[in-house]
Parts: C-alpha cells; sequence; structure tokens
C-alpha cells in the first residue's frame, strides 16, 4: 500500500458495544482535535502510561509528530465517534529497520474497554503490513494492565521482555495467522450482534408517518405493533395528527416521552433522510425504512446519518421486521397475519418473496424465530442476521432470499461457521445463462455469475434451492427429519408400482442411489409384490404390512433415507386398509429420514403428527420430495467434510512479482495482457511449472531456440506460437504451429505468421513439444465483488465444447483441492481407467494452490488462464497461459468494516 493510497483510506467499523466508528489516517487538519485527546480527555495516570511520566509538553509534542510533515515512515490512525476523535494508533518506521513499527496507542478515557484500540491495531496491522512491515514492537510500563491486555487478546503471538521497569513488547505480524484470523471474526460478531439489540429486541418502537387514513402503511404497521402484543411503549409521529384511535401521535421524534430504540419510518422517499438525522440526533439506535425510490443525495444523507449516529439501518424498500420472541413479539411490518412463533429465521430481499414465503411456512407449521424484509440492503444484509441467529438461543433453521451480495467475502466466512450448526438455505435468485465474456478468455468465459455464487454456496455449505417452492420443500424435511448418512442411498416403497418408478426416477435425477434390498422383504409383501427397489407393494398391503416393511427396511442398514409413495385405491374407502395409517401410527422420527409422497394432496408440501409426535414431511410431487432429499444428503456430506486449512504453496516469490506487476502498471497504467515473457516470470515467482519456452523476436533467433532445444535433450519437434498485444485466443487466430521438426519448417512457419499478422506480429515463443496428458484447464477470475476465482476443468482446444468445469472462490482450503478434482465429470480421466494410467493428482492440486496463492498475493491478477495444463503421471505442466493486470488496491477480506451501499456513495 502506497503512502498515497493509505492517507486515502477510510473505514467505517463498529466497537464492541455495537458503536459505529470511522477510522482514518491523521493529517495536518487533525492536529487540534489529537492535542485535545491527550490533553484534556485523559487522565493524568493516562497520560503517564501512555509517555512514561506526567509532561505538560508531551500532548503537544505527540500532535506535532502525529499531525505534522508526514513522510514516508510515519502512519497514524484516528477513530473517530461523530466528531470527537475517540483514539488514534501509530507506527514509526525506523530507516535502519523498515521491517519494524515502532507502536504507540492511546484511547480517551470513557471510550476505553469498548475495543476501540482493538480495532485501529487491527487496521494499522493491515496497512502497516501494506507497507512491508512484519513486526510491531513498544515500550510499555509494567503496569500499564490495559495495553497488556489488549495485546493479549488481539490473537497474535506477543513477546515480552522485561528491563528496569520498562517492557519491550513485540508482536509479529501475520494476517494470515488463522488464531488471529478466528479472533478478529469473534469481535466482528460480538459487535455485530450488540448493534443488532435495539432492532431485534426493542424496548420501545416508534412509528414515524402514521396517517388518519385508515389502511396507510403507517397506520397498519403501528396497529400490529401494538395488536401483535408488543410489551413496550409504540408510539406515533405525525406533526399534523393529534390523536389516533384514542391514542397520542407526537408532533416530531424530539416530542416523544421517550427516545424509542426503533423506530420505523413510514414517510414519502424525500422525507427519509430528514427525518432520519431528527432520529440520529434524538439518540434512536436502529430504523426500518419502508420507502422506496430514494435519489443518490438522499441515499447518501440516510446512510450518513445511521453511521453517524450509529444506528443500524434495514432497508431502504423494506415490508419491515418481525420478532415473535415471547419477550418482543414485534410486528412492525405491512405484509400480512404475524408470523407463527418458531425457530426459522427468514431473511429476503423482495418483500413479495417474503410474504409468499412465511404464507407457505404457515402452511407447513414452521414456526418463525424473526423476520426482516431487507430491501435495498443499505446496511444490515444476510450476513449481519447470520450472526444473530448464531446465537440468539432460538434459531435452529436459516432461510434467505438474497439477490445481490455486498461482502460476500465476510457473507462466506460467516455462513461457513454457521452452517456447521443450523441448516442455511437460499434461493439462488438472479441466475442468467448468458454469462459474462468481456475479457474474452476461457477462464473469464467460465466465471458466470452463475458459477461465481455455486462456487460460493458450495464453500461456505449452504444449501441452494432454485426456487421459492424448492426452498420451502427442502425445509419441510430438514426441519423434521435427521440427515441422512452422506452416501444417498435411498429406499423407494410404494403400494403402486408406476410412482414407484417415477419416484425412482426422479431421485437418479438429483443424484441420489437406490441400491438392491435383501429378498428377505418377499415375505413380508402380499402376492404379486416386488420386493426390488423401488419395493412394490402393490394395493392390497394394508397398514400393518407396511408399518413392518417400513421397519425392516429401516433397519437394514441398506438404506439412508425412505421415500413412501402411496395412492388412493379403492379399498383405501375402509380406514382399516388406509396405508396412511402406517405411517401416522409410527414414528415419523426414525434412524433414517422419511418421506412421503401423497399425490392426490391438494398443497404441495404439509407435515404429518404421527403417533410419536414428530412431523412427517409429505409431498403431492415426487420430484419434490427427490430434490428435498438430495439437499439433505448434500449437507450430510457438507458437515462430514473436516475443517480444512488454507491450501499451502511453499517457495512462493512474493517480492519479485510484487516488483513486476509494479514494474507493468507503471508502464502500461490502464492494466493489459502481459506478454510471453513477463507471463512466464509472474507464473514462475510461485511456482507454476511451465514448459519450457524460448521468446524470439524474428525468424533467426526462432532457429536458433529450436536448434537449441535439440541439444539440450528435447529431440522430439517443437511449436512455434506467434504473439502481438491484446492476443488472447491464439488458435483461434491460426496463431500456432506444432509438430516442426526441421529448421526449414520453424523458417517456413515463421513466415507464414510474418504474412498472415504483418507489422502486428511482436514475435514468437518457441517451445518443445509436450508429451501427451490429459489437458486440463485451469485459471483464476478476480470478481470485484466476489474476489478471486479459481477455476479448473477439461481443457485444449475444446474447453468450451466440453464445458466441464468446477470453480471455488480463492483462498483455497485443503479440501477444496481434493473436491475440485473428484467434482470434474472427467475426473475418471485422471483417476485412470483401462489401457491408461492416473495422472500425478498431487501435481494438479499443487497448481490449483498455487493459483489461489497468487490471486491472494497479487490482487491485480484480474486474468490468469492457463490451458492446457498437461497432466501426466509424472507431473503436471502448462505450455501456454495468458495473464491480464489491471490497477487495483489490495483488499483484505478479514478487516472489520462496515460496507457502504454504492448507492450512498459520494457522487
Amino acid at each position: 500500500m502506497s503512502i498515497a493510497h493509505f492517507r486515502r483510506t477510510t473505514a467505517e467499523a463498529l466497537l464492541a458495544d455495537g458503536t459505529t466508528v470511522v477510522i482514518r489516517p491523521l493529517g495536518p487538519e487533525d492536529r487540534e482535535a489529537v492535542l485535545d485527546l491527550h490533553a484534556n480527555r485523559m487522565s493524568d495516570e493516562s497520560r503517564r502510561l501512555r509517555f512514561f511520566g506526567v509532561s505538560r509538553n508531551a500532548p503537544r509534542l505527540a500532535a506535532d509528530r502525529l499531525c505534522g510533515e508526514q513522510g514516508e515512515r510515519l502512519l497514524s490512525l484516528g477513530a473517530w465517534a461523530g466528531d470527537e476523535l475517540i483514539g488514534e494508533a501509530d507506527c514509526e518506521i525506523p530507516e535502519d529497520r523498515p521491517q519494524t513499527g515502532e507502536l504507540a496507542l492511546v484511547v480517551a478515557d470513557r471510550w476505553q474497554r469498548r475495543g476501540a484500540a482493538t480495532l485501529l491495531l487491527e487496521h494499522l496491522i493491515h496497512a502497516a503490513r501494506g507497507r512491508g512491515v512484519r513486526v510491531f514492537e513498544a515500550d510499555t510500563l509494567a503496569g500499564n494492565r490495559g495495553v497488556h491486555k489488549v495485546f493479549a487478546g488481539l490473537g497474535l503471538p506477543v513477546h515480552r521482555r522485561l528491563d528496569r521497569g520498562e517492557i519491550r513488547v513485540r508482536v509479529p505480524l501475520d494476517e494470515s495467522d488463522e488464531h488471529y484470523r478466528a479472533a478478529v471474526d469473534e469481535r466482528g460478531r460480538r459487535a455485530d450482534v450488540a448493534s443488532l439489540g435495539a432492532l431485534l429486541r426493542p424496548g420501545s418502537v416508534a412509528v414515524v408517518g402514521v396517517s388518519r387514513r385508515a389502511g396507510s402503511v403507517g397506520r397498519t404497521v403501528l396497529a400490529k405493533i401494538r395488536q401483535g402484543g408488543f410489551p413496550g411503549p409504540a408510539m406515533a409521529v405525525n406533526p399534523r395528527a393529534g390523536s389516533i384511535d384514542g391514542e397520542p401521535v407526537y408532533p416530531s421524534v424530539g416530542a416523544l416521552p421517550a427516545v424509542p430504540d426503533l423506530a420505523v419510518l413510514a414517510v414519502p422517499a424525500p422525507a427519509v433522510a430528514g427525518v432520519a438525522e431528527e432520529c440520529g440526533r434524538a439518540g434512536v439506535r436502529a430504523l426500518v425504512v419502508l420507502a422506496s425510490g430514494l435519489g443518490a443525495e438522499d441515499s447518501r444523507r440516510l446512510v450518513h446519518a445511521c453511521r453517524e449516529h450509529s444506528m443500524r439501518l434495514v432497508g431502504p424498500n423494506s415490508l419491515g421486521i418481525a420478532q415473535t420472541d415471547p419477550a418482543v413479539r414485534l410486528d412492525a411490518e405491512f405484509g400480512g397475519a404475524f408470523p407463527l412463533p418458531g425457530t426459522a429465521g427468514v431473511a429476503v430481499q423482495s418483500g413479495g418473496v417474503g410474504i409468499a414465503l412465511l404464507k407457505r411456512l404457515a402452511w407447513l407449521g414452521i414456526g418463525v424465530s424473526s423476520f426482516v424484509s431487507l430491501g435495498d440492503k443499505y446496511d444490515v444484509s444476510g450476513n449481519d442476521l447470520l450472526q444473530w441467529w448464531e446465537g440468539d438461543g432460538r434459531t435452529d433453521l436459516a432461510l434467505l432470499h438474497l439477490e445481490s451480495f455486498g461482502g460476500p467475502r465476510a457473507f462466506a466466512r460467516t455462513a461457513r461457521r454457521v452452517t456447521r450448526r443450523l441448516p442455511v438455505l437460499t434461493v439462488d435468485a438472479g441466475r442468467s445463462a448468458a454469462g459474462r465474456r468481456g475479457a474474452a478468455s476461457h477462464t473469464a468465459a467460465a466465471a458466470t455469475p452463475t458459477v461465481v455464487r455455486e462456487a460460493l454456496f458450495r464453500q461456505a455449505g449452504i444449501t441452494a434451492t432454485r426456487s421459492i417452492g424448492e426452498l420451502v420443500d427442502t425445509a419441510a424435511l430438514l426441519h423434521a427429519q435427521p440427515l441422512p448418512d452422506p452416501r444417498g442411498a435411498v429406499a423407494v416403497v410404494s403400494n403402486a408400482g408406476g410412482i414407484g418408478i417415477l419416484a425412482a426416477d426422479a431421485l437418479a435425477d438429483a443424484g441420489l442411489i437406490l441400491p438392491e434390498l435383501s429378498g428377505e422383504l418377499e415375505e413380508l409383501l402380499p402376492e404379486g409384490a416386488s420386493a426390488r427397489n423401488p419395493v412394490d407393494t402393490t394395493a392390497a398391503v394394508g397398514p400393518a404390512e407396511l408399518a413392518r416393511l417400513l421397519e425392516k427396511v429401516e433397519l437394514s442398514r441398506a438404506v439412508d433415507a425412505l421415500l413412501v409413495c402411496l395412492v388412493p385405491t379403492a379399498l383405501a374407502t375402509d380406514p382399516a386398509h388406509d396405508p396412511v395409517r402406517a405411517l401416522l401410527d409410527g414414528p415419523a422420527r426414525r434412524r433414517i429420514p422419511v418421506a412421503a409422497v401423497l399425490p392426490d394432496q391438494e398443497v404441495p408440501v404439509r407435515h404429518l403428527t404421527c403417533a410419536d409426535g414428530n412431523r412427517l414431511p409429505v409431498y403431492s410431487d415426487t420430484v419434490a420430495a427427490a430434490r428435498a432429499l438430495a439437499h439433505a444428503r448434500d449437507r450430510a456430506r457438507w458437515l462430514a467434510e473436516p475443517v480444512s486449512e488454507d491450501a499451502e504453496a511453499p517457495g512462493c516469490d512474493l517480492r519479485t512479482a510484487r516488483s513486476l506487476v509494479a514494474g507493468f502498471l507503471t508502464a502500461n497504467p490502464a492494466g493489459g495482457w502481459l506478454d510471453p515473457v513477463g507471463t512466464a516470470d509472474l507464473l514462475e515467482s510461485h511456482g507454476l511449472p511451465l514448459t519450457t519456452s524460448v521468446w524470439a523476436r524474428d525468424e533467426r533467433t526462432a532457429v536458433i531456440a529450436a536448434r537449441a532445444m535439440r541439444r539440450l535433450g528435447h529431440e522430439g519437434a517443437v511449436a512455434l506460437k506467434a504473439y502481438w498485444p491484446g492476443q488472447v485466443h491464439k488458435s483461434a487466430a491460426g496463431a500456432v504451429r506444432t509438430g516442426l521438426r526441421t529448421e526449414s519448417e520453424v523458417r517456413s512457419a515463421y513466415r507464414e505468421f510474418e504474412e498472415s499478422f504483418g507489422a502486428e506480429l511482436a514475435g514468437a515463443v518457441v517451445q518443445p513439444m509436450a508429451a501427451p496428458g490429459v489437458e486440463l484447464l485451469a485459471g483464476v477470475v478476480q470478481d470485484r465483488v466476489f474476489g478471486p476465482l479459481v477455476l479448473l476443468g477439461m481443457g485444449g482446444t475444446a474447453t468450451e465444447v466440453l464445458d466441464d468445469r468446477v470453480a471455488r472462490l480463492a483462498p483455497l482450503t485443503e479440501r477444496d483441492l481434493t473436491t475440485m478434482v473428484a467434482d470434474l465429470r472427467g475426473a475418471p480421466l485422471l483417476s485412470g481407467y483401462p489401457g491408461a494410467p492416473a495422472v500425478d493428482l498431487p501435481a494438479v492440486r499443487s497448481v490449483l494452490a498455487r493459483l489461489s496463492r497468487l490471486a491472494a498475493d497479487v490482487p491485480e491478477l484480474v486474468e490468469a488462464d492457463l490451458n492446457p495444463v498437461i497432466a501426466r503421471p509424472d507431473g503436471a505442466v502448462c505450455v501456454d497461459a495468458r495473464v491480464r493486470l489491471e490497477p487495483r488496491p489490495s483488499y483484505d477480506p478479514y478487516l472489520r468494516r462496515l460496507r457502504r451501499p454504492a448507492a450512498a456513495e459520494e457522487g
């Protein structure tokens, strides 16, 4: 990070108590604030601990040092709450020790023990690392317990040395340290949850914009709050209404008899920003904004008011929120009936989707712990709600509808942790078959929005469905039944052969397996029945016989789930012969998950309560049941995967890579494609296996290079590849000649290039012909929102035709390296098949790990396309590669900061 870029950085983040602060570099304009901090808002004892004594000149000297002419060797950050500087952290980099930062830190007395010091340190660590600092050192007094507690809780190793009553503290700065990342995440989670308390557990509420008109939004929301049993004050604000329904209406937020924790704004869009500012000045801690259509300036003012006054914001364009906790019972939405109390957390971006989802959950009898209509998501997001549900003590199922991701990297980390504790289901909205093709490389063409989202969901363990119906179908199973074994073997039992076959087909289409069942089942079946899987009991089966059969299948251990399909027959008109009784009279909660299909029922899915009091999901369609079982199997598989560390890529040369990138972008400020030499140098800095390549600027050099390759032991033919600036696909442009065995063939090929490409031709690459193997595509695309995406696929000239690719968001874990290879449809080609040996899979995984590391080390790398990578039993080698760079600042996804929506950015 350059010093110029550092001085432009500003971030908003939460303290431990939920207060919003601004973290930014200190400048000359901050001198009076720094002087005031040191001179007036620190006790004598605090100044003694900071300056190792009480000196009247110390505050002035500190202000002069921090806010004077700052050179390249001083990094200083201040934390601001509104207009108040509450703390500062700085480090000076000694000229003779460029990797060391001499640290100083101070927080105003009344802001101590609220997490300000740790937050400042986190941001200073990030800035210092970007300047090449690898260790902080500080001199402290032995009695300064506060600062020692800060260091101890940071999550990094701390080394102390006592010398004459002073302690020399040394802290190595490793942002990739898992303990540090976990500590940062936990601090962020606690601060986030603290800030949401006023929103989801308010003690008092005000509705601003309550109209006298019956049926208006504001009046409807107020009535629902009061009728829903909210135990605290529910106040109304409208400057032109004295009372409604016998209750007082106040002319402004400032006129309320008490400051509400939460304000619901039911005012027109042009009035939202002004009301938000009034709420902030009054001390309100959370807002729900129902209006839509805010302009850019109003959006900016709204977010600014919320950040300046530490208010969390839902919306705008929100349907509202609901909290069914008996101690709260808040129904502040205008969508319909108050959700049933329960344990499912629901967050949606679309109000219409929210209404439909709540209605379907009510059909099932699945209650809701809290419901939030996120709307345009200027602040509170799905990530915030996941962290709330993780620790609210009530939620055991999370349902999300997200049309966009503002902070997907933070969301992925949170979801990966939360999904270990409870199922997280989402509707994968916004899928598009027409992906991005702008950069034209194979890797970029493969990185469609759908591919990126699927990678996010896969790595985070999120169950991604394709419709509200499929979401509810899956929730019905996961909420009522145990998970199956990861194997995914299912038995189908039906009383009619036709529906059993349909169920078997649906299960197979969903990727589940139907194993052969034991012949012992035949003794439990009537004449003419089939004990194969699917089991056809025929219509003659009675409830008792069916119950014994189901028990036998469950105890057989041959299957991991059971799907029972029953169609109405004339025999079932007698209740004594109704096979559904076998389901109702038996237990719903078995060793394995059980689902039923009753095609004659009028609703898509419902729950039946069985003899043990538990519920059985019943579907009207075999496809819906099969998809739900497949999602349950996938969740079981994900939970069975061990938690994995980041993939290792030893021997990477970060210094060389950074130098190369800096040099290229200095010469090409707008970025572009690296030439063959630059591409090879960058990939080699991270140990990626490249075939021998020689750059030839003319025909003579190409001939000499081909001759030298033969002398060095490359006895076979060579390949000649033309190059010109901006080139992407060589083969499609006719820029590749292979199998050249003689010097005359090399000369002829080069002359053909000159004739075809003319003055555009910059030269050619000479390579030995690679030994045959399995051709793969490996690459990286930097997504501006999601970050780097690593892809692996079947490669070569048929890449687009085969369309066999898998993707994961970087950084990859060791587990990702294995699953990416295994998830390819062409994986059997890599594992070996009759007549062909297995390739060197560790070498393939090493390519992926090094690409992941390269993407993390070089954020300016927007595309890397290695195609083909030839995998053989003795290793893997890349024979062609393209790399595109663009100027982009480094981004630390672990740095705590509040997301600022694009609609609220400065114009």
